[in-house]
């Protein structure tokens, strides 16, 4: 097995873990273990590319990590107004960092396979926990090293020594900082709830965690108006729940020498806070780990599913379409993989075109945007169209697809459609009526044609999108056989939504003419959700 270099490094700080109670020799074995299996997992930044390469992909992607840390570079040179250069860096460090966290951490923190394997070993809990930990932080150090390596000598080199120290000091904290939140968030949620629900939390959890980091980086720019040359801030006591700001307070104190009441709150929540939560996680991890077991557990709530056949029997034609319309939706409820990739996307759909919105606003008044046609930043939300039905045809369970061909179909077309209509249902449309009852309210009831002109467009570009992408039967392979070669093709079918716009543009600015649209619309629905169209795709099946 592989001797890894941070496992060298690591060997240097023996004595002080192992003064600590740990059986530095068990969790080097196991840490060594882990950092194979880590050769073999793809990180989320390649989910959209093949993933079966030779060599450590985690590695390997952190160049692109280091392409995101180039963005802090203009920041840091922009001039002495330290309070509002570094409150972007770190609140763009942070964004990625967390949602990096987000997509690959839980994997690491919630694995109860230590458990399994290693409770029939003579290792003690304290040795496991120990591995746990500086797994997660060899993986941190590896990610923060890629994003942030480039900035600290650039602010070395322009800045001076006493910038780059304070600066160093402050990313370890930052770090620190994110691990504790996320395992306390999740210890939160294992001291209350067991099985599927749980695991249903901590999918919704990292969608919410995903929107505050994007609406929290939003907020610290927000925080800071431009007159002229100057920058100039209103600090308010929101401001103290901004942790960005709190690590751009001690350079204005080390560097321009403030000492205001806000600068040193700031300053002194940057080094506590981080501090107290890790203490509070070391107290805690005990319960954290018993908690653990209750992902073993099986959901004991049962669902009905009176709601999917209620549905199912209004837009499925047939027996075969309703039955697979019920199953594909079952799967999307309880595949938990699924959820954890496809689930954060629709988060960012849902509050993306807000966000456009609100920097509308600034630049205009309310009564302007609603006199306008701005209510067509809504196909935002066809966003998530292309890359969910990729994902479609993977599933954690992917071996049991041998159903579909013992059932007693002749064409794939009923399993097909089914799936695509339980998608727009259980996913697509929540989205979309949440955004149009939130426009509707800013423009008005005048823009229902619009919407459900939006509506059938969708429609269509679920088709398109579907004829387009490789085919495959629902939940029939593997996540870890990647999204092979289909990259460009969405990259095409996202360009795809700018003419669906366009075309919605111009259809209302006739007399009229959004209906003549819908109209249109309405056909072309008719002709790609037709049998014949399905009937068309070719999917090995009961060969």
């Amino acid at each position: 097995m592989e001797n890894f270099q941070t496992l060298k490094l690591l060997d240097y700080f023996r004595k002080p873990i192992e003064k600590l109670g740990v059986d530095y020799t068990s969790m080097r074995k196991i840490l060594q273990v882990k950092l194979t299996m880590d050769k073999r997992r793809v990180p989320t930044i390649f989910t959209q590319s093949n993933t079966k390469k030779e060599g450590n992909q985690f590695l390997k992607s952190l160049w692109l990590y280091a392409l995101f840390g180039l963005a802090n570079i203009p920041f840091i040179l922009l001039g002495d107004n330290y309070l509002f250069q570094m409150s972007i860096v770190f609140g763009i460090a942070m964004f990625i960092i967390m949602t990096s966290m987000i997509s690959d951490f839980s994997s690491v923190l919630l694995d109860v396979r230590d458990k399994t394997i290693l409770q029939t070993k003579p290792v003690d809990q304290k040795t496991i926990s120990a591995s746990k930990l500086v797994h997660v932080i060899i993986y941190l150090f590896f990610l923060t090293g890629s994003i942030m390596t480039i900035p600290l000598l650039v602010s070395l080199f322009t800045k001076g020594i006493l910038f780059f120290l304070v600066f160093l000091i402050e990313i370890i904290f930052v770090n620190l900082l994110i691990i504790v939140i996320t395992a306390l968030l999740y210890l939160f949620i294992l001291r209350f709830f067991d099985g599927e629900k749980l695991m249903d939390l901590i999918n919704y959890v990292q969608i919410m965690l995903s929107l505050a980091t994007i609406v929290g980086y939003q907020l610290v720019i927000r925080s800071f108006e431009f007159i002229n040359v100057d920058i100039h801030i209103t600090l308010n006591w929101w401001h103290f729940f901004l942790p960005p700001l709190w690590y751009a307070a001690p350079f204005e104190w080390v560097l321009n020498g403030k000492t205001d009441v806000y600068i040193m709150i700031f300053t002194v929540l940057a080094f506590l806070v981080p501090m107290i939560s890790i203490a509070l996680y070391i107290k805690l991890m005990p319960a954290f780990e018993r908690n653990l077991q209750k992902l073993t557990a099986q959901s004991t709530g049962k669902s009905s599913g009176r709601k999917e056949s209620f549905i199912g029997k209004w837009i499925c034609r047939n027996n075969e379409e309703r039955t697979f319309f019920r199953f594909a939706n079952q799967m999307m409820k309880q595949e938990r993989e699924f959820k954890l990739k496809v689930y954060p996307s629709l988060g960012l759909a849902l509050v993306l075109p807000f966000l456009l919105f609100y920097n509308e606003v600034r630049f205009r008044s309310l009564e302007e945007i609603a006199s306008s046609q701005y209510y067509l930043a809504i196909y935002i939300c066809l966003l998530i169209v292309p890359t969910i039905i990729m994902m479609l045809k993977y599933s954690g369970t992917y071996k049991g697809a041998w159903i579909f061909r013992t059932a007693p179909i002749q064409h794939p077309a009923p399993i097909l459609k089914g799936t695509l209509k339980a998608f727009l249902v259980k996913l697509f449309l929540p989205v979309f009526i949440l955004q149009s009852l939130v426009f509707g309210f800013i423009f008005s009831a005048a823009i229902i044609p619009n919407l459900v002109a939006v509506l059938l467009s969708s429609f269509v570009y679920t088709v398109l999108c579907f004829l387009s992408l490789k085919k495959a039967l629902p939940f029939s392979e593997s996540f870890k056989a990647g999204q092979q070669g289909e990259g460009f093709t969405i990259f095409v079918l996202l360009l795809l939504i700018g003419p669906l716009i366009g075309l919605h543009y111009v259809s209302s600015m006739v007399s009229f003419g959004v209906y003549f649209y819908i109209a249109v619309l309405l056909l072309a629905n008719y002709f790609l959700w037709s049998d014949r169209t399905f009937q068309r795709v070719k999917i090995r099946f009961n060969d």
